[in-house]
């Protein structure tokens, strides 16, 4: 049996963990591991701050927050994402306005953008599909000359780049995600990045309840009390533990992972040039992480064939999001502005293959004679 995604594993988490319980007695959030994870965070991406949280969910929550949102006003974002990008608005009252994406990479179609902006749009939130970097330079562009906000949802996206820069970094607001999906994995949790220095002290108020406690234990007051709104987003420094054993590692699982991706794209490329199926088509200024390898074929009756026969052979694929416009919640909460062209077709079509840390070639060569005998011809 192939599964669709195995966590990954370095070796060192349960002694790390282990450090946390029997050595350090710290147990909470916000203890030793914690900290050293959001200092190579911060080195890795350059932001000036990170912050762990108990899920990219909360990551976006803590981001809608900053972003001082009021009832009625609109965040602009892709329907093709999963359900916590628009969450996080709606729960301050905002309106998802929904735009297409583009073919290519399933991301925000930044062309589509300008002419959803209304006097109550008030954030721009660019989802970056299977760790590929959406068009930054055009949305920064757009949201400087409106005076608006990005949110980069960088769930998928940690060690990806657009232009040298790392997803995240490089809105106002970035979030990723660390549950065992992802590349880099503790079980449950996320992190906020804050591109805004006056904003760091604020996002560490909202995190610890809404009370000035970062501001005590640096010694910047003597008690600390109830300041702001805020909740409890800190997650476990157990957690922390089995995060940091991987992101020690972060190259080694990165390059581990492009391996595998590029191997599925020369392996499959004949079908691909053949007219069978589609990749997803990272551009030359993104450095993509290999978050996942999507390939897309006819239609959605391809699909649910191609899905039964794979399981057919022990192999495990899945398909994706269901686009928010056409969810109950999408059609009470938000809108989708626009011509819809690429997002429920493509959706339709994409199934994602296995792939995760350590994922072998025999594994791999399984899954691509399967795709091959499924499609009739000979690799």
């Amino acid at each position: 049996m192939i599964p669709f995604n195995r966590p990954p594993y370095t070796g060192k988490e349960l002694d790390y963990m282990a450090q946390a319980v029997l050595v350090n007695h710290k147990l909470c959030g916000d203890g030793p591991f914690t900290k050293q994870c959001h200092a190579l965070l911060e080195q890795q991406t350059g932001s000036p701050r990170v912050l762990l949280t108990t899920s990219d969910s909360d990551a976006l929550e803590m981001a809608a927050l900053l972003c001082e949102l009021k009832p009625g006003d609109e965040v602009i974002m892709p329907s093709y994402t999963f359900c916590s990008t628009a969450n996080a608005f709606v729960l301050q009252g905002a309106v998802p306005v929904f735009v297409d994406v583009r073919p290519d990479t399933m991301n925000i179609d930044e062309t589509k953008i300008e002419a959803a902006i209304t006097d109550r749009t008030r954030v721009i939130c660019a989802v970056h599909y299977a760790g590929i970097g959406c068009e930054m330079d055009t949305i920064m562009n757009i949201a400087h000359r409106h005076g608006l906000l990005v949110v980069e949802d960088a769930a998928q996206g940690v060690m990806a780049s657009y232009k040298g820069r790392a997803l995240g970094s490089i809105g106002d607001f970035g979030c990723f995600s660390f549950h065992e999906t992802k590349n880099y994995s503790m079980g449950e949790g996320g992190a906020v990045l804050v591109n805004r220095p006056e904003l760091v002290e604020k996002a560490e108020t909202i995190r610890e309840k809404g009370t000035n406690r970062s501001r005590f234990l640096r010694g910047q007051v003597d008690k600390y009390t109830w300041v702001e709104y805020g909740s409890s987003y800190l997650p476990s420094d157990i957690n922390a533990a089995h995060l940091l054993a991987q992101l020690e590692m972060a190259d080694e699982i990165n390059r581990d992972r492009l391996d595998s991706w590029h191997y599925y794209e020369e392996g499959l490329a004949p079908l691909r040039d053949a007219g069978k199926l589609r990749f997803l088509e990272p551009p030359a200024e993104c450095a993509h992480n290999a978050h996942m390898f999507a390939i897309r074929v006819k239609d959605l009756e391809e699909r649910t064939a191609l899905t039964s026969f794979l399981k057919e052979r022990d192999i495990t694929v899945s398909f994706h999001y269901v686009p928010l416009h056409s969810s109950p919640a999408g059609r009470k909460f938000g809108r989708f502005h626009g011509e819809n062209v690429y997002t429920d077709r493509e959706s339709d079509r994409l199934t994602r293959l296995p792939m995760y840390y350590g994922l072998s070639r025999a594994e791999q060569d399984q899954v691509i004679d399967a795709i091959f005998d499924f499609f009739g011809q000979k690799r």
